[in-house]
């Protein structure tokens, strides 16, 4: 899960908005709207542009990147 939307929920709590009321005033579907709850869940940049435009926020108050921890090397077997 390398992308987290934590940053656009908590936002929308800040403004006491909705999720649905975004959904609405960006006029995206539900299905599309509803993988913003999902972390880690493909939503195209041009939904991520409408969401930061309605809102007059840059795209790190909407979306989060977490990296993977690195994975180690197995060594070969002799």
């Amino acid at each position: 899960m390398p992308f987290s939307y934590k940053p656009l929920l908590k936002l929308l709590i800040d403004r006491g908005m909705k999720k649905e009321e975004l959904r609405h005033a960006i006029k995206a579907g539900p299905s599309s709207f509803a993988k913003l709850n999902r972390d880690g869940e493909y939503v195209s940049l041009e939904l991520l542009d409408r969401i930061c435009t309605a809102l007059n926020v840059p795209i790190e108050a909407v979306i989060e990147h977490i990296p993977e921890p690195p994975q180690e090397e197995s060594e070969p077997k002799e």
